[in-house]
C-alpha cells in the first residue's frame, strides 16, 4: 500500500516513522526542549558554595588486649600456668623457675583502633562542627580533616543520644561556615543535595528530592524523608537545598542489605541547632516531661467516647508525685493540647514537653468523660525512666455480690474494691472484674482489671456500674476505662450478633 504525505509518496512501512517525526515537530519545538533543559538543577554552584563547610571525622577507640606476652619477651602467668599444669614444663623460651611462681600484677594494655568514618559541617568559623551522636560514640580519638587536607584532633563538645546530633570542636579560626536554611519552608517535592564521605570516599556529592516531611521514625525527632542516596560514612553530613543552606543532617537509611535503597532520614536543622546550642553551653540537653504514659486514640474509641476525631494522646498511667499527677491529669485521660498546640499523634506531645524547659508553666487541655477542661501543669526535668509498680492482689477479696442481667450482657462479673486496694491504686472508686467472657472477653478485657468509667460515666462501685450499664443502648458498643496494673487504656465492649 502507498501513501501520500506532503506531497511525498511512502510506503505504508514507512508511514508510521514519518507521523512521529510529524507530531514531535508540531508538539515539541526546540524552543520548549531548551526550556526544559534549563529548568533542571544545577548543583555546581552549590558545591563550590558548601563543599568547603563539610568535613571528614574519623574515630579511634581502645580497646583492652590480653596478648600472649607482657611486652618483655615474656608469656604472661596465665599462660605460663597452662604449660606447667598440662606438659609438667616451662612454656617454650622461658626460663624454669625454683618454688613457687610469684604473682605478678599484669598491667593491662590498650590498643588503638580505627573505629569508624563520617561526616560533618562546620558550624561556625571559630572550630564547632556539628555531625552525629553515633559517628563519635564510645571515640578516644577524633579527627576531623578539612577538604584543604588539614586535619585536626577534636574535642568532643557533647553528644545527644535521643536526637543523635553531637557537637565536635576544633582548634582552628576564619573557617567557612554553613548557612542555616528556614526548614518551614521546605517542601515536599523540592530538590535537595548531600555532601559526605560515603564508605570513606571524601567529598562525595549526591542529589534527590524530599519525599516526605516530618516523617516518625524517632521518639523525638520528626524526620525529613529523601530519595538522596545516603550509605555508610554520609553519617552528619549537611542536606542542602538550591539556596545553598543546611536544612538537615543526614542520619539514617531504610535498608534490607544495609546499602542505600532509595529512602533516607535526615534530623531537620531546627531540632539540631536547639540541641547543638545546649551541648555549646552545658555540654547535655535538658529536656521537660511531665510524668505520664501515653498510648493512640483510635477511630473506635474517639467516636464510642465522644471525641469525634482520633487524635491526641491517650494517658495510661500517670507517675506518683509527677508533674501530670499534680496538675490533676487522670488515667483514662486523652490529651489534645500543650500550651494551645494541637496534639495530632502521641508522638506530638513527648516532642512539645520535651522542647519546653524545666520549670516552665504550661497548659494541657484534656478530654475526660466527654468534655475538654486546661489543667496547668509545671514542667520537670526529664530522668531515666522508672519501672512500673504493680498492683498487689494479696487483699482480702469483698464478698463478691450475684451477677446481675445487666452486667451479664457484657459478659462481666465485677466486685467492689477494698479500701485498701484503692489507696494502693490511688482510686477513688471502681469495680474489679471478677470475670470476663463473650463480649468483653473479646475486647481484651480480664480477670483484676480495674473499671473506672463506663459509657464517659464514673463509676464508684457495683450498684453505679449496675445503673450505667442498665441504661446503655444495647445495640451499640459501649465504652469501658479500666485499669491494668499500673496503666490505664479504653476497650469497646460491642453488643452480640
Amino acid at each position: 500500500m502507498i501513501f501520500k504525505v506532503e506531497g511525498h509518496t511512502l510506503r505504508s512501512g514507512l508511514l508510521a516513522f514519518a507521523l512521529a517525526l510529524t507530531a514531535s515537530a508540531s508538539f515539541l519545538p526546540v524552543e520548549s526542549v531548551h526550556a526544559q533543559t534549563r529548568t533542571l538543577p544545577d548543583f555546581t554552584d552549590l558545591v563550590d558554595q558548601v563543599g568547603p563547610s563539610v568535613v571528614n571525622i574519623r574515630t579511634v577507640e581502645k580497646v583492652a588486649q590480653r596478648g600472649a606476652g607482657n611486652g618483655n619477651g615474656e608469656m604472661d602467668e596465665e599462660m605460663q600456668e597452662f604449660f606447667r599444669r598440662f606438659f609438667g614444663q616451662p612454656a617454650p623460651g622461658q626460663t624454669p623457675r625454683q618454688g613457687p611462681t610469684p604473682k605478678r600484677p599484669q598491667q593491662p594494655q590498650e590498643e588503638e583502633r580505627p573505629r569508624g568514618v563520617g561526616s560533618g559541617f562546620i558550624l561556625t568559623a571559630d572550630g564547632y562542627v556539628m555531625t552525629n551522636a553515633h559517628v563519635v560514640e564510645d571515640a578516644s580519638e577524633v579527627m576531623v580533616t578539612l577538604p584543604d587536607k588539614r586535619e585536626f584532633k577534636a574535642k568532643i563538645v557533647g553528644a545527644d543520644k535521643r536526637t543523635d546530633v553531637a557537637v565536635v570542636k576544633i582548634e582552628a579560626t576564619g573557617l567557612p561556615a554553613v548557612k542555616v536554611g528556614d526548614i518551614s519552608r521546605l517542601r515536599v517535592g523540592e530538590w535537595v543535595m548531600a555532601i559526605g564521605s560515603p564508605f570513606g570516599l571524601e567529598n562525595t556529592v549526591t542529589a534527590g528530592i524530599v519525599s516526605a516531611k516530618q516523617r516518625d521514625t524517632g521518639e523525638y525527632l520528626p524526620f525529613i524523608q529523601t530519595d538522596v542516596a545516603i550509605n555508610p560514612g554520609n553519617s552528619g553530613g549537611p542536606l542542602i537545598n538550591m539556596r545553598g543552606e543546611v536544612v538537615g543532617i543526614n542520619s539514617q537509611i531504610y535498608s534490607r542489605s544495609g546499602g542505600f535503597m532509595g529512602i533516607s532520614f535526615s534530623i531537620p536543622i531546627d531540632e539540631a541547632i536547639r540541641v547543638s546550642d545546649q551541648l555549646r553551653t552545658t555540654g547535655r540537653v535538658s529536656r521537660g516531661r511531665i510524668g505520664v504514659q501515653i498510648d493512640q486514640v483510635t477511630k473506635d474509641v474517639a467516636e464510642a467516647i465522644g471525641l469525634g476525631k482520633a487524635q491526641g494522646a491517650l494517658v495510661r498511667g500517670v507517675e506518683a508525685g509527677s508533674p501530670g499527677e499534680k496538675a490533676g491529669v487522670e488515667p483514662g485521660d486523652v490529651i489534645t493540647k500543650f500550651d494551645g498546640k494541637a496534639i495530632e499523634k502521641p508522638s506530638d506531645l513527648p516532642r512539645l514537653v520535651g522542647n519546653t524547659k524545666p520549670g516552665t508553666k504550661s497548659t494541657l487541655t484534656v478530654f475526660r468523660r466527654g468534655a475538654s477542661r486546661d489543667l496547668s501543669v509545671t514542667i520537670a526535668e526529664i530522668e531515666p525512666d522508672k519501672p512500673a509498680k504493680r498492683a498487689s492482689d494479696r487483699d482480702e477479696p469483698a464478698p463478691k455480690p450475684p451477677v446481675s442481667a445487666a452486667a451479664k450482657s457484657l459478659g462481666l462479673a465485677v466486685s467492689d474494691l477494698t479500701d485498701a486496694q484503692k489507696k494502693e491504686l490511688k482510686v477513688k472508686g471502681g469495680v474489679k472484674v471478677d470475670a470476663a467472657s463473650e463480649g468483653a472477653a473479646r475486647a481484651g478485657l480480664r480477670e483484676g482489671d480495674i473499671i473506672l468509667a463506663v459509657g464517659n460515666a464514673e463509676v464508684a462501685n457495683s450498684r453505679e456500674f449496675e445503673a450505667v450499664v442498665g441504661k446503655a443502648d444495647k445495640s451499640k458498643a459501649l465504652s469501658v476505662l479500666f485499669r491494668r496494673g499500673d496503666w490505664a487504656q479504653y476497650a469497646l465492649i460491642r453488643p452480640a450478633r
